[in-house]
């Protein structure tokens, strides 16, 4: 599964940058994000409670970061589990680019492999949900965003 978009944020590009690395932002924009621990800086641990189609699943999983292409580029890798519900692995190459001085483009490609009963549901499924919280992610976190370049 892959998904690829492309979102304005309000707010100059060191702004968005450091707002992907806070894992306070991050916890209150990832739905369902119940925990969220930083282990270093390229580190995490997250605890995610989902519901695809008819199921419903906690998710516990790790993510590392690579940030050698930072502020303009990075990339994030991770892997959870789900129980059994199943577990679920993929990566994200994430781009900054300014457009002005207090307005940033991201974009990110993600992909995405999935397996145990949730690989069961049926691609479109999967695919339209993981289109939905990614939307609803990117949402979030622009408005966070947003607000904080205002006060």
């Amino acid at each position: 599964m892959e998904l690829a978009d492309e979102i304005i944020i309000n707010a100059p590009k060191a702004r968005v940058y450091e707002a992907l690395n806070d894992p306070e932002i991050l916890k209150q924009c990832i739905p369902g994000c119940e925990e969220l621990i930083k282990h270093s800086d390229t580190e995490l641990e997250a605890k995610v409670v989902l519901k695809v189609g008819p199921v419903k699943a906690k998710f516990s999983g790790d993510v590392v970061l690579d940030t050698s292409g930072a502020p303009d580029a990075f990339s994030l890798t991770g892997q959870g589990n789900g129980g059994a519900a199943g577990h679920a692995k993929g990566g994200a190459d994430v781009t900054l680019t300014e457009d002005g001085p207090d307005k940033t483009i991201l974009r990110y490609e993600a992909k995405a492999d999935i397996g145990g009963k949730l690989a069961q549901l049926g691609s479109r499924l999967i695919q339209s949900t993981a289109k939905k919280l990614a939307a609803k992610f990117f949402k979030s976190f622009a408005s966070v965003v947003d607000e904080d370049a205002v006060a």
